[in-house]
């Protein structure tokens, strides 16, 4: 028996006709009946081999764990042939192979890899009717056309809604998103719907997107069984009210830490110096590069933060913005008691030309540019990223060191922690035509299918099945070896979608950790195992009325504080200026600010 599905404005409801097939799905009221149909008719297509099924013969090789290699796998109302003997450590799949992988929902030969099982609900697929979604998201200079994009074909056809994405010029992504919302002409699926002035729950409480508590667990199973598998999963996709506003990226695991201090392995050997630890090492290892002829050792400037990137800071305990003190209370990084020393001492640094002069203004190519000639001994960057650029391109090796502390013996600490929130979200506005269609949609990246397609793309070309049933790159993958050339920066976007509303497996399915001789999972594991993180501070939200007030007090106090220690660093202040912008920033309203972030994070810790 097979099922019709036709999409209501009420929910998905389901009729179904009847014709002759082994691949069976069995749903009635009285579930006594339905257990003697469902055997008695499998029994039949199994013994007369009829279709469907792709019934092996009885020398066909068995999967390992079962007594049978005709075992089907039911997974909510879809039953599937069990393919994992044919598909787990398969090396050269055949096209039959392959398109029973890419073009069906059988997920059979996956395995459950995790403290949690993924879900695998199917039954809104494929949505009969001819749906169409326009979703809006930003601009990606690696994926040149969005609705071409290979994973996304493939989950068109999987899912039968189409999608027409709409895609900002890159650079006028923020105007556009701001004419969109001002004009009130929404489309149905907004991605990062955190643009909205004051958020995402703002642009609810606005009525620009629905609040979709009531809607979750009958239009989205994979996405609430998935999030509710984790208490941390659970406490930082919901609001302090217990409202469920949208789809977040939420991983498996807490992501490793993905920043931090990276240093040319032949600036140590040309120095004779070890990695250094404390501030002073620190200096003296710069120092000591800029004699061997390094004109700027340490490329400081950063696209993700430029003065403040919370590492050489937060040895003196100024991280970047807010975090917890030692009673667990929000604090200001910037207002902490030893910051006129930190800004003495990267004054110092600048003065002696241990930082790259352009600091304060290079963007993302000019620092890679920077990276890779003999100017630059150590980068504030992600070890994926110079991989890519240092050893992948330019065969420059690398070794990653701790955040620099101020004393011999103390901790080495970060204000980022991954609550197992990562990726992206995603909003469904008050003007999407078909609410039941846009759910099923982003709740398919949430099922055990969606998780392969979307972290690993396609099957055979781009991913393998290893023997425990996880997907793996193959050296010959499109994702090493383009047909285009592209390197793997570019590809990991192109055969795959690196940030997604999803459950993003980093570790496993980022290219630049997993590809052949890379260290750069290996340097951020390091960071993460060996850093305190205590003083993180997570997700929070805030109501309608402290968003506004939030996002006026946080935009003024960060360009006074960007000012202000440019200034001083750059020598154009004096240390001492310092005291002045204290005064300001209590002035603006910092304590109104932290008191915002306290009571957010007291009902963050009731949630």
């Amino acid at each position: 028996m097979a099922e019709e599905r036709v999409l209501t404005s009420d929910s998905f409801k389901v009729r179904r006709k009847s014709f002759n097939s082994g691949g069976l799905s069995m749903k009635n009221n009285t579930k006594r009946l339905v257990s003697l149909l469902f055997v008695l008719i499998l029994i039949i297509s199994t013994v007369t081999a009829c279709s469907g099924n792709n019934a092996k013969d009885d020398t066909a090789e068995m999967d390992p764990g079962t007594n049978n290699a005709n075992v089907t796998q039911e997974k909510n109302d879809v039953a599937f042939t069990d393919i994992s003997g044919d598909i787990r450590g398969n090396t050269a799949p055949t096209q039959e192979q392959i398109d029973e992988v890419n073009a069906t929902l059988n997920d059979t030969y996956l395995g459950d890899n995790y403290d949690e099982v993924i879900p695998s609900d199917y039954s809104a697929y494929p949505v009969k009717g001819d749906v169409v979604l326009d979703v809006w998201m930003p601009a990606n200079s690696n994926i040149p056309d969005m609705n071409n994009h290979a994973v996304q074909k493939q989950v068109e056809k999987l899912t039968g809604i189409k999608v027409n994405f709409i895609t900002p010029p890159i650079g006028q992504e923020a105007d556009a998103f701001t004419l969109m919302i001002s004009s009130g002409d929404l489309p149905d699926i907004i991605i990062e719907p955190g643009r909205y002035p004051g958020g995402l729950e703002a642009g609810v409480n606005d009525g620009a997107y629905l609040d979709l508590t009531d809607l979750m667990e009958k239009n989205a199973p994979n996405y609430t069984q998935w999030r509710n598998s984790d208490e941390t999963r659970r406490k930082t996709t919901v609001t302090d009210e217990g409202r469920l506003l949208g789809f977040y990226g939420i991983a498996p695991y807490s992501e490793w830490t993905w920043f931090g201090m990276l240093i040319k392995q032949e600036a140590l050997d040309k120095t004779g110096l070890a990695v250094p630890n404390t501030i002073d090492e620190w200096h003296t290892f710069l120092t000591k590069a800029k004699e061997v002829g390094y004109k700027a050792p340490l490329n400081y400037g950063s696209t993700y933060g430029q003065i403040f990137t919370g590492i050489i800071n937060g040895a003196y305990g100024v991280w970047d913005w807010t975090f917890l003190d030692g009673n667990g209370k929000v604090a200001w990084g910037p207002a902490q008691p030893k910051a006129k020393e930190y800004l003495a001492t990267m004054q110092q640094w600048n003065k002696e030309g241990l930082l790259n002069p352009d600091w304060a203004t290079a963007d993302f190519n000019q620092r890679m540019a920077s990276a890779i000639s003999g100017d630059t001994a150590v980068m504030m960057d992600s070890p994926d990223t110079m991989w890519s650029y240092w050893k992948e391109q330019s065969g420059i090796d690398f070794v990653g060191a701790l955040n620099p502390v101020l004393n011999t013996g103390d901790k080495s600490a970060t204000t980022y922690k991954n609550f197992k929130r990562t990726g992206t979200e995603a909003a469904i506005t008050t003007q999407a035509d078909n609410v039941e269609a846009a759910m099923a949609w982003l709740d398919f990246s949430y099922s055990k299918k969606g998780w392969e397609m979307i972290n690993f793309g396609e099957y055979g070309t781009v991913h393998l099945i290893d023997d425990s049933g996880m997907p793996y790159y193959p050296e010959n993958s499109y994702i090493y070896k383009d047909p285009e050339g592209q390197p793997v920066s570019t590809t990991l976007w192109k055969y795959r979608m690196h940030t997604w509303p999803n459950i993003r497996d980093e570790h496993h399915a980022n290219p630049l950790i997993t590809a052949k001789g890379s260290y750069s999972g290996e340097i951020r594991k390091y960071w993460t195992e060996n850093m305190d993180t205590s003083m993180a501070v997570p997700p929070l939200t805030f109501t309608k009325e402290e968003a506004s007030r939030e996002a006026e007090l946080g935009n003024q106090l960060s360009t006074l504080r960007g000012e202000y220690f440019a200034k001083i660093i750059m020598g154009e202040l004096p240390v001492d200026a310092y005291d002045k912008f204290l005064k300001e920033a209590q002035s603006m309203g910092l304590d109104e600010f932290l008191s915002i972030h306290q009571a957010a994070l007291d009902r963050y810790n009731k949630r």
